[in-house]
């Protein structure tokens, strides 16, 4: 049988005063960066892995395999690890050696670099690694970082979370978030939002998919209004740079009224992140601090198209990321020193 314990564990959803003074609104964080690989993508990814177990005829011979040098690959790690089954990743050479060492720490059974970009990478683990595996009589499963709708149910999960959590908080029967930001990457995350806000059919929650700058492939989409792909990553939060977002997160966007789409400077999710890191001591990395940079001046204001209210419940998802240290932030905060804070 397959092991019963889930890959990823339900995370505080919090009130910040601090916060919620310098927006003008009820601020809600969701703590994701809590998780134990540092990320929402325990949960997705998870939750693909336990499916896979728990479908499989012989789960004590599956080998899981992931080709993402970031957030995605050491998600997989740690879920295999929690259901007692073991992982290579394959990631490309671009890869920050941090990453590589976080993996190997968290008990990756193998961690092997090829090619100059995920693709390369990807190819040669489904090509090579995969197949070379197989014929020694592994059974394989390859687990995608972001495109697949096991992963997105799973990310829902955070959803049934938000349900309950901020109801208990406001003391409101079934409360709902007015406002729900997430940021977006490949789209697996917001997939997932819009899974669990369409399950709890919260209609008239206004969702915002925040995106940094030479990260923009969904925000480009939707402007141009076709599926298109970058020509490439110019933005620093280097975990949103999916150059195409997934078809299903376009056709969501493009479809549902309730979204917005919204591009911040990385400049501006440095800021964000040295706030976080000094208001409430969290550490997050620019892909999830993008998202927490609205909470500062009038950009909420300006991403809603209208004057919050000081009993608007706005929920952001804290996504994560591990490609953070103390001295990143500290070189965030004089890169963006600049911004100011109250813009």
């Amino acid at each position: 049988m397959a092991p019963s314990k889930n890959p990823w564990v339900e995370t505080p959803l919090i009130e910040s005063t601090t916060l919620s003074k310098a927006a003008g609104c009820r601020i809600f964080l969701k703590l994701e960066n809590l998780q134990l690989s540092g990320s929402f993508k325990a949960r997705g990814i998870g939750h693909l892995m336990q499916t896979s177990l728990s479908t499989s005829k012989t789960p004590s011979s599956t080998h899981f395999y992931s080709s993402s040098g970031g957030n995605a690959g050491l998600a997989a790690v740690h879920s295999a690890v929690r259901l007692n089954r073991p992982c290579t990743v394959v990631v490309p050479l671009t890869t920050n050696p941090m990453m590589m060492e976080k993996m190997k720490a968290a008990g990756a059974t193998e961690v092997l670099q090829y090619g100059a970009s995920w693709q390369e990478a990807d190819d040669y683990l489904r090509d090579t690694v995969i197949k070379q595996a197989e014929e020694g009589g592994e059974e394989c499963v390859y687990v995608p970082p972001f495109d697949r709708p096991t992963i997105w149910t799973g990310h829902s999960s955070l959803i049934d979370e938000i349900a309950v959590q901020l109801s208990e908080l406001t003391g409101e029967d079934k409360a709902r978030p007015d406002v729900l930001a997430c940021s977006v990457g490949g789209g697996g995350l917001f997939n997932g939002v819009m899974e669990g806000v369409q399950r709890h059919s919260w209609r008239d929650t206004r969702i915002l998919a925040v995106e940094t700058k030479g990260a923009d492939s969904l925000a480009e989409s939707v402007k141009q209004g076709q599926h298109i792909t970058l020509p490439a990553i110019t933005s620093q939060a280097t975990t949103l740079g999916a150059k195409k977002v997934s078809a299903r997160t376009f056709e969501l966007a493009m479809q549902s009224e309730q979204v917005k789409t919204l591009v911040l400077s990385d400049e501006e999710a440095m800021m964000g992140a040295w706030r976080l890191a000094e208001d409430e001591r969290l550490l997050v990395e620019l892909s999830c601090s993008v998202t927490v940079a609205l909470c500062y001046g009038d950009r909420l204001e300006k991403a809603l198209g209208r004057r919050v209210s000081k009993d608007d419940k706005v929920v952001i998802i804290v996504c994560g990321g591990s490609n953070v240290t103390i001295d990143m932030v500290s070189q965030w905060k004089k890169d963006s020193v600049h911004v100011d804070a109250a813009e």
